[in-house]
């Protein structure tokens, strides 16, 4: 698993590369937690285009995430994520707590 970070205008994205399953969670969780509580942005994109493969344990980061987000008054969201990713989203009903959007730059207005 590699993450990579961008932050501007109070937006951070968390680009995520490789593979999400049980094995890199609990670690992946950990750091987004570490730079939600560093960067304290208003607005925060989960860039999952470099995304091989995700499982369920994967959907626990995002809601982990999301939930910290929420308590700080933030948002945030999922965007780009492929075919194998995104049928793990809808099998889960993810998007249904979690926006995501697939193939449009810029994230939420």
């Amino acid at each position: 698993m590699n993450i990579s970070t961008a932050y501007a205008a109070g937006r951070l994205t968390i680009f995520l590369s490789g593979e999400l399953d049980q094995h890199e969670a609990q670690q992946t969780s950990a750091f987004i937690s570490e730079l939600l509580e560093e960067y304290m942005p208003r607005d925060c994109v989960l860039d999952l285009s470099g995304l091989a493969f995700m499982d369920s344990s994967g959907i626990a980061v995002i809601v982990r995430a999301s939930r910290q987000m929420k308590l700080v008054g933030g948002r945030l969201w999922v965007e780009n994520p492929g075919k194998q990713v995104l049928r793990v989203i809808d099998a889960s009903g993810l998007d249904r707590l979690v926006p995501v959007e697939s193939g449009r730059v810029g994230g939420l207005a």
